[in-house]
């Protein structure tokens, strides 16, 4: 376990997020982008720098910016980050959602509180009729370390006669795995919008039940962010043998 200190030469900048210390100035900085770690020797970069920095096409992806207490924020290119101001974690890229550029589907219309939660989510997201079932896809949706992939489409299936009836269920293209290679339970195969997505059956229970005008979709995704930490709270993660 690496021990750091805010009297380092170079500042790790998770480590000081996590401990509640704001970088100070005239150091270098060490900074995680994609998990990948870089010690940079300025105080302040462009998102074009810390992408390139990351070997990414700045045409080609964007770059997210983890905040103290799970906040996400997306970060132009020329926008600059600051390393000594407080809160600064680390950061993802993700590549430019295949809708982007294209007109995101809007072939239903949603609650407000939802609508209000997919646009904080600052990820393309569409509403689409597939066969008289409303479905919401959110697109370049980040996955927690540990799985195949860093990134999915996650798609919703909104049950007739919501938000009184209950979401269920979540579907993910590309299909997931532990990285592990430990099996997830529950998971079948289904085509949906022209492509194969992975259902993951999770359900309420009598003590978790819906609860109409709390329950939404905010919530649903919250449980979903559960269901996929849950996996390695059942089944700790473990080394592969080589």
């Amino acid at each position: 376990m690496e021990i750091f200190s805010i009297d380092d030469e170079v500042i790790d900048l998770e480590w000081c997020a996590k401990h509640g210390h704001t970088a100070p100035k005239g150091r270098k900085y060490r900074i995680i982008v994609d998990r990948e770690k870089f010690v940079v020797d300025k105080e302040c970069m462009t998102g074009k720098e810390i992408l390139i920095l990351a070997g990414k096409n700045p045409a080609e992806f964007q770059l997210r910016e983890n905040l103290k207490g799970g906040k996400v924020v997306t970060i132009a290119n020329d926008q600059k980050v600051c390393f000594t101001e407080p809160g600064v974690e680390k950061f993802k890229t993700l590549p430019l959602g295949e809708t982007e550029g294209e007109t995101l589907r809007r072939e239903y219309s949603l609650l407000e509180e939802d609508v209000e939660f997919l646009d904080g989510l600052e990820l393309p997201w569409e509403a689409v009729n597939i066969q008289g079932v409303q479905w919401v896809f959110v697109h370049s949706y980040p996955i927690l370390e540990g799985y195949n992939v860093s990134i999915v489409t996650v798609g919703v299936r909104f049950s007739p006669g919501y938000a009184t009836a209950q979401l269920d269920m979540a579907y993910f293209t590309p299909a997931l795995s532990r990285s592990d290679a430990q099996s997830i339970g529950a998971l079948s195969a289904v085509s949906l919008d022209g492509k194969e997505f992975q259902q993951w059956s999770r359900h309420r229970t009598p003590k978790n039940p819906w609860r109409p005008g709390i329950d939404n979709l905010s919530t649903h995704f919250a449980y979903i962010e559960s269901w996929l930490c849950d996996e390695f709270i059942k089944r700790p993660k473990h080394a592969i043998s080589a």
